[in-house]
């Protein structure tokens, strides 16, 4: 088992990102250490496949360092020799070299003993009928100097091969022809040619690994860009088995994890909608009779304890009613079951009916009612029971929450260039503690409706009362379902 992880890993490792760029670094470096001697390495096994072999008298000239260390060999036998063993063995040679020229310079600077080849284009290369009869200073730096350049090849030795043996100086000349048999071509346009090859190739390969990489991370920017119906990226087929294409696997990984946790949240939701319709139901039958009884027992003879505890429990029994219908109402809301009747409707005159019904409330309970509305209309486009249902939610939490302050104000005004309903109260604020404080079902309520209805709506709460401001823009979406 652990043998496979590491062989895994190690195809894993070759196969990733950084190795493969490492490669394409190590084949950029080794090109000179290694690259210009495989060119010349090629050039030469090419030109010795594809190149015409030189007749076989040229054998002999072809090891140019081989022939320079038997000159000067010759010359240092030389040494002391007369004119005339000099001039024997020089024609010695030259009958060794037919196809070379040969002669020498003398200690008086003449001209000695000079052979040519018998092949005229030859004789021509080595121009052996210029040579000078007498030779001046001028004259042998310029031949010293042509020989270096070798315009022809010659092999220049002195005699005893010492340059201050003052016996003059022997010469080799080897034509060109014979040179230029075993000489190959220049390698400058091969070489070019090879470098640029191998420049297009390096830019080539840098181009594809780097276009590869942005194409595949720009895949996975879009695949987790755009989202499904369901709010969730769709997965990606994965890729080459380097980093990218294990980050691909985990995103897909991630996509089905959150399509399973979306999916087991959506059931799990339905329960609890399923759950609260059936407790919302089953409560109000026993509530229903329980109240039913209290009216009974109410009007029994009891005495005034008796009857302050039937009415605290029936006060009770009203604001768990209550409770049950929000929660009603909470569910169907979260689960898209209430529908969004459009209308044009004077919403002053839906505020003055919704406190016009809660005003005998107020007063029985001692509140300081003040309203202030415009007289003039105010058309917006909404559902006037929802709208309802959000004033009696708010005028409910007052009389709930903020009795203490004894105070109701229903004013409008203009914010932020919208007007506004504001519903106020002098309570103890969001921040305090009530007796009948809930589970806060009645705002998330009020906030479900008027998200609903594309309507704002904001808080100012202290602990000198609260308010709640409802805009009204002149614009609203009228395509709901």
């Amino acid at each position: 088992m652990s043998r496979r992880k590491s062989l895994k890993g190690r195809k894993q490792s070759l196969q990733s990102l950084q190795s493969r760029y490492l490669l394409i670094i190590m084949a950029a470096l080794l090109f000179i250490p290694v690259g210009i001697p495989l060119t010349f390495a090629g050039y030469n096994l090419f030109n010795m496949a594809t190149a015409d072999k030189p007749p076989e008298e040229y054998e002999q000239y072809s090891n140019i360092n081989a022939l320079e260390r038997q000159w000067h060999q010759e010359a240092l036998e030389l040494a002391g020799q007369t004119v005339e063993a000099v001039d024997r063995r020089l024609k010695e040679l030259s009958g060794s070299y037919p196809l070379a020229a040969v002669f020498w310079v003398d200690r008086q600077g003449q001209t000695r003993m000079i052979h040519s080849p018998k092949d005229p284009q030859l004789k021509e290369q080595l121009g052996t009928d210029r040579i000078p009869a007498q030779w001046s200073a001028p004259e042998a730096i310029a031949f010293m100097k042509e020989a270096a350049l070798q315009r022809p090849l010659a092999i220049v030795a002195f005699v005893g091969d010492r340059a201050d043996a003052g016996e003059g100086f022997m010469v080799m000349q080897i034509p060109a022809k014979i040179t230029e048999a075993y000489r190959f071509q220049s390698l400058g346009s091969w070489y070019i040619l090879f470098l640029l090859i191998f420049f297009a190739l390096f830019i080539a390969s840098s181009w594809l690994f780097f276009t590869g990489i942005r194409k595949r991370l720009l895949r996975l920017q879009t695949a987790m860009s755009f989202t499904g119906g369901a709010g969730i990226p769709e997965p990606i087929e994965p890729g080459k088995a380097d980093e990218i294409g294990r980050l691909e696997e985990a995103f897909n990984y991630m996509v089905a994890e959150l399509s399973v946790s979306r999916r087991r949240e959506a059931e799990e939701e339905g329960l609890r909608k399923q759950l609260v319709a059936n407790l919302s139901h089953d409560l109000r039958t026993p509530l229903t009779v329980i109240r039913s009884h209290l009216h009974v027992l109410g009007k029994e003879a009891l005495s005034q304890r008796g009857q302050e505890s039937v009415a605290l429990m029936d006060e009770r029994m009203e604001s768990l009613s209550g409770l049950i219908d929000n929660l009603l109402s909470y569910n169907l809301l979260t689960s898209g079951r209430l529908t969004f009747k459009a209308e044009r409707k004077d919403v002053l005159r839906i505020v003055r009916e919704s406190a016009a019904a809660w005003y005998p409330l107020w007063e029985k309970e001692g509140f300081e009612v003040d309203i202030e509305l415009e007289s003039e209309p105010l058309y917006r486009v909404i559902d006037e029971v929802w709208f309802r249902r959000i004033l009696d939610n708010l005028f409910q939490n007052i009389v709930r929450h903020a009795r203490s302050g004894h105070y109701v104000g229903v004013h409008t005004d203009i914010r932020d260039g919208s007007p506004v309903v504001i519903i106020s109260d002098k309570g103890k604020g969001m921040g305090g503690t009530s007796e009948s404080a809930g589970a806060g079902l009645g705002l998330s309520i009020v906030s479900l409706l008027l998200q609903q209805m594309e309507l704002a709506w904001k808080t100012d709460s202290s602990p000198q009362g609260t308010s709640v401001i409802l805009y009204l823009p002149q614009e609203q979406n009228l395509n709901k379902i």
